[in-house]
Parts: C-alpha cells; sequence; structure tokens
C-alpha cells in the first residue's frame, strides 16, 4: 500500500488490490471521513492524524466486520437484456437466470451518490459497456458493465448494459444513511412480476 497526499487535509491509500481497499475501508469506517475506489480509500483529515491512525489499525480488522444483506426485486425487461443474451451466448432467460443465482458484493461506490458497484456475478456475465452511452437512464435501472452489476439511484446519462428495474429506492436523503448499498452490503437480486411493489 502507498499513501499519497491529496490536498493539504486527506491522504489517499493505493491498494495492492481490491480486497485489500475494503478491508481497510471496514477497519476504518466509524473513525474517519473514508471513500471507497475500486482499489484506492480517500481518508479525509489532517494527515498527521490519519497517519496515527493508520499506524494502530490493520485491514485484518475487517474480518469482524459483520455482513447486511439487500434483496433487490427486478422486472427483466430492459431494453439491452437480448443484446446481452447475443454478447454472452445466452438465452435472455439464462442471463437472468445467472444474474439471481449470484450472491453480488458492492465493492465500492461511485459515479454519482448511491451507485454502487457490485461484484462477485457470474464471469459469463461480463460484458462490456455499450458502444454509444444513452443520454437518460431512469432510476430503478438495472445493468452490467464489465465485472459489475449496478442499480442507477436516479435518473441520469448512463452507459451500461440495461437487464431491467427495481421500484426499490437505493438513494433517499430521507433514509440514514441515504445510500441503501454500502460498501461490504451483499445483494441478491430476484424475479419480480412487472407491476410488482418491494
Amino acid at each position: 500500500m502507498r499513501l499519497l497526499p491529496v490536498g493539504d487535509q486527506a491522504l489517499m491509500l493505493d491498494c495492492t488490490d481490491a480486497a485489500e481497499a475494503r478491508g481497510w475501508h471496514a477497519a476504518l469506517a466509524g473513525a474517519a471521513d473514508v471513500t471507497l475506489g475500486a482499489r484506492t480509500l480517500l481518508v479525509r483529515g489532517d494527515p498527521a492524524e490519519v497517519r496515527r491512525l493508520l499506524a494502530s489499525t490493520s485491514p485484518g480488522d475487517a474480518a469482524a466486520r459483520e455482513l447486511h444483506e439487500v434483496t433487490v426485486p427486478v422486472v427483466y425487461d430492459g431494453p439491452d437484456l437480448a443484446e446481452v443474451a447475443g454478447l454472452t451466448g445466452l438465452t435472455a432467460d439464462e442471463v437472468v437466470a445467472a444474474h439471481t443465482a449470484a450472491v453480488w458484493d458492492v465493492a465500492f461506490t461511485g459515479f454519482a451518490p448511491g451507485f454502487a458497484y457490485l461484484t462477485g456475478g457470474d464471469p459469463r456475465l461480463h460484458v462490456p459497456r455499450r458502444g454509444t452511452p444513452r443520454s437518460r437512464v431512469p432510476a430503478g435501472a438495472v445493468a452490467l458493465a464489465g465485472p459489475y452489476s449496478g442499480i442507477y439511484p436516479r435518473e441520469s446519462p448512463g452507459g451500461w448494459q440495461l437487464l431491467g428495474r427495481t421500484d426499490l429506492p437505493v438513494w433517499d436523503l430521507d433514509r440514514d444513511p441515504p445510500a441503501l448499498l454500502q460498501p461490504g452490503t451483499r445483494v441478491r437480486f430476484t424475479v419480480a412480476r412487472p407491476g410488482a411493489t418491494p
């Protein structure tokens, strides 16, 4: 791990891999203001105090963290479902079966408030982003890109492959914390009927 200065009130932990970054995040959450990236961790605060905190903490502390699980009901009628099937060599039903069979993990968040990058899915579902991003992706869209799955927390542009949609609010300013999917959370997708509510 390398420590890199970020301005005069933060340090960036440049970790060897995503697992190490998640371990540091789990160990420091609650003790410091931290933001997790794919394999980095931004720790805000006086750099000298942050260094002292790091010296007295180990990413191994993450093992004691209790995992939280969220079930996400999805209507699999996305505009890119057939394209994903073609890219993977699966049928649309097999894509849905693979997406719902996996237990996904929130690796990190970013792009937009409440947008979680989920890992741990079936490797057959690793598909590229769309060649041309959409100017509008609706809130609740469930998507794939590369090794990740994700749920758009609000309407925004986006280039991920859209499999379906959920009514489950993953971002709510009246909730504490507003983001439903925090790093370390496990996620299970289930098939919902059109018109069903979570």
